[in-house]
């Protein structure tokens, strides 16, 4: 298994923009969670500017696939975004 971080750059309205789509997002990161694929994730919050998520997959494919899924993406509330392969040095290695 690999290390992965997917970051999200945040448009200028999300935080007025978030509500509307919210619950979709967290119930398909839930599911990346529960399969787990994703590890840890949050936004920035001074400011909310960006987002941080941490996978564990086989590949970047299964960060793609939750990408093309996101409501926030799809709805405009992510002006870019960028999948990274993460070397992890030091820490706890998370096993599902």
């Amino acid at each position: 298994m690999n290390y992965y971080v997917l970051i999200y750059h945040l448009t200028d309205d999300y935080l007025d923009r978030r509500p509307a789509f919210r619950a979709e997002h967290l119930q398909l990161a839930a599911a990346a969670q529960d399969r787990g694929e994703l590890v840890l994730g949050g936004a920035y919050s001074d400011p909310a500017d960006a987002a941080l998520l941490v996978w564990r997959a086989e590949d970047a494919s299964v960060v793609e696939n939750f990408v093309n899924n996101d409501p926030y993406v799809k709805n405009g509330l992510v002006a870019r975004w960028e999948i990274r392969p993460w070397t992890v040095v030091i820490g706890t290695v998370y096993e599902k």
